[in-house]
């Protein structure tokens, strides 16, 4: 039979199952079967409460109010999309109730006309609707035929939505008819009413009819359930692009902590969106609580506490430590809160008026990780307004696909049917948000490569002009046997040395360490190698008394530095302005120590006087080495540098080097030889 007859006949069948006949017993409602199927719409007699005889055709419910099932013209069900919703009974008289409830249906079952007779052999099926709240069991005749969930004497564990057809005991006649009661026994759980408006009970229609056509309706219902969440594949699929996206690109751009972010926040939407609604509507491996504790409870507060620190990185806000502190007790407070609101806690370990002041506590809290996202965003259109712009769009649709439970709750439409597939509104938010996402951060990755490679040619640039500032070869000294070493952290450093001979054979030692580290240091070197070269004095205490009046004000750190001048015959004066103390045969000498350059604008310097003879070993060494660090955080320390200061100056720089270098380490040495 082609789907278009199928339904045909169903909806003309429908139409007739509520005709009632002289022959039909009293609460009775006349049911014909021929090939095809009935919409059992009732009257349906309903009560609240749970007692096991309800379930016995010879039970008198009377007394009992009625309740229809016909669907809400033009209505779906919420989040899933499928057509034909019914309203629950909170939205039918019984607003705030939840637990058990029962449904009984008292029909009359018709011989079919000659030409439609049943096969003898032919078993009669029952389909309950896909949609309830939340689980039920089904009886027939007071004979228990199955149920969805799990009942236990003190508890029951429901599942989401998902469609179900149970045969009809074999004792009845689709030929012959008689009378039959089906018996429906529901629970919902306190926590549904608070996620979906109008839920209780069964909310969609429940139908009848022999088992070929029945496991029909079923297939055509999985092909519309597939229909519905081909969405939801297609967004995972895009979200699975996405986080490989964001992940590639923070592996290639480390200083980028938004990929980061912005990888993280895909799989955790990725879990949300997809996989938990794969399992619940495909499976029963998770039972529909607890993919729904997940989800609200611990996947939808940390996927908005993260939004907020994507955007804050995105827009180089700074501070991220301060909002840490703010966003995170944030988000545990709305998880608290959701997690008290939602099974197995609410209406059992949490008493349901507790929602009187829990649910102002997780929308407070939810509102104001909102107002954080407002107010990142606004200062990024502060600090950049091209950047914050082009991000506004992207910032929209995040907050749209984040608060769904809010527009629903507001009966706003969440969910759209084109084409015959189901859209929600935050799917449709969340896949333009996608596009624009990665739109920004290609734009943003490939301008940063580009900041990146003009940064690579400046550092060039500048790693060129300070190897002719810092001497690469030993300079020409008679008399003496000077040895360099200079290792560089990066590219360029903060370290410099210069060895200038005198005409009356005499040696001026300049060594110094510039605060920070890279261009910015480099950049102050080479300041202060230029002011060297243009100065005409040569007395230690002098030389370093000009280079401070040269530094001060014109730099934003500051520089230690050591000057030595050794004449000929052996003769040292040496001046220090917050440099490490050189060694002397293995041994550190005891050198007065003045301020660094730069601090003060007009400083002195005491000048220390000593007499080296031949064989003397004299080693000037940088801070590079005393803080390199192993990898288990030890010093190289003084002690280490004391006990191999006396050999070459290559040696110990390889040393610093292999214990693991933090710094740009220079080390001289010099010898007298004659």
């Amino acid at each position: 039979m082609k789907k278009s007859d199928l339904l045909a006949l169903f909806l003309m069948i429908s139409a007739c199952a509520g005709l009632r006949s002289q022959e039909t017993p009293p609460n009775a409602v006349p049911v014909m079967l021929g090939q095809s199927v009935v919409a059992l719409t009732g009257p349906w007699k309903f009560h609240v409460g749970d007692k096991p005889q309800w379930a016995d055709p010879n039970f008198d419910d009377s007394a009992w109010d009625t309740m229809d099932l016909k669907p809400v013209p033009g209505s779906v069900v919420p989040f899933l999309g499928s057509r034909g919703f019914v309203l629950g009974w909170t939205a039918r008289g019984y607003a705030g109730y939840s637990g058990y409830a029962w449904y009984r249906l008292r029909f009359n079952l018709q011989g079919a006309p000659p030409d439609q007779m049943p096969a003898a052999n032919a078993r009669l099926a029952l389909k309950m609707p896909e949609s309830v709240a939340d689980a039920y069991q089904v009886y027939v005749n007071g004979q228990y035929i199955g149920e969805f969930g799990r009942f236990k004497p003190q508890s029951v564990t429901p599942f989401l939505t998902q469609m179900r057809v149970f045969s009809l005991p074999a004792g009845i006649d689709a030929r012959k008819g008689g009378t039959m009661l089906i018996a429906i026994r529901m629970w919902m759980d306190p926590s549904t009413m608070l996620t979906y408006p109008d839920a209780g009970g069964m909310q969609g229609t429940p139908v009848l009819g022999l088992d070929p056509a029945i496991h029909t309706l079923l297939l055509l219902g999985q092909e519309d359930l597939n229909r519905a969440l081909a969405s939801a594949f297609l967004e995972g699929a895009i979200l699975l692009v996405a986080l490989l996206v964001a992940f590639t690109l923070h592996g290639l751009d480390r200083g980028e902590p938004a990929y980061l972010w912005l990888g993280l926040i895909w799989i955790a939407t990725l879990f949300y969106d997809s996989i938990t609604t794969v399992l619940a509507y495909y499976t029963t491996w998770t039972a529909g609580n607890t993919t729904i504790f997940f989800q609200d409870a611990v996947l939808a507060p940390v996927i908005i506490g993260m939004w907020v620190l994507f955007w804050a990185h995105w827009f180089r806000l700074g501070k991220i430590a301060r909002l840490h502190r703010l966003v995170w007790p944030l988000v545990l407070l709305l998880a608290l809160g959701v997690a008290m609101l939602r099974a197995p806690l609410y209406g059992r370990a949490v008493p349901v008026h507790a929602e009187v002041w829990l649910l102002p506590v997780t929308v407070t809290c939810k509102l104001l990780l909102g107002a954080l996202i407002v107010w990142v965003t606004y200062q990024g259109i502060r600090k950049d307004p091209t950047e914050g712009w082009m991000a506004l769009p992207a910032v929209v649709l995040a907050a749209i696909s984040l608060y769904q439970e809010e527009l629903l709750v507001l009966h706003a439409p969440v969910s759209f049917v084109p084409f015959g597939y189901e859209l929600s509104l935050a799917q449709i938010a969340s896949m333009l948000l996608l596009g624009i996402i990665t739109i920004l951060t290609f734009r943003r990755f490939l301008h940063t490569q580009r900041l990146r490679e003009q940064w690579k040619v400046e550092m060039e640039q500048a790693r060129q002009v300070q190897s002719l500032l810092v001497p690469a070869a030993a300079t020409i000294t008679p008399g003496f046997a000077v040895e360099s070493v200079y290792l560089p952290a990066s590219s360029v450093g903060g370290d410099f040395f210069q060895v200038r001979p005198g005409e009356d054979g005499s040696l001026l030692i300049v060594v110094g360490d510039v605060s920070g580290k890279g261009l910015k240091a480099a950049m102050t070197v080479s300041a202060i190698v230029g002011a060297l070269r243009g100065c005409a004095v040569r007395a230690p205490a002098e030389v370093l008394a000009y280079l401070n009046r040269v530094l001060h004000g014109q730099i934003s750190g500051f520089a230690t530095c050591a000057v030595a001048s050794i004449a000929a015959d052996g003769t040292m004066t040496i001046a220090n302005a917050g440099h490490l103390s050189p060694y002397r045969n293995g041994k550190e000498m005891t050198v007065a120590s003045g301020l660094p350059l730069a601090i003060a604008a007009e400083s002195s310097y005491e000048e220390s006087h000593h007499k080296l003879a031949l064989g003397d070993h004299l080693t000037f060494i940088s801070d590079g080495v005393i803080e390199a660090t192993n990898g288990k955080r030890e010093l190289f320390g003084f002690e280490r540098a004391e006990e191999i200061s006396n050999q070459p100056a290559a040696a110990i720089a390889e040393a610093a080097q292999r214990w693991g270098q933090e710094d740009d380490i220079t080390v001289l040495t010099l010898a007298c030889i004659a």
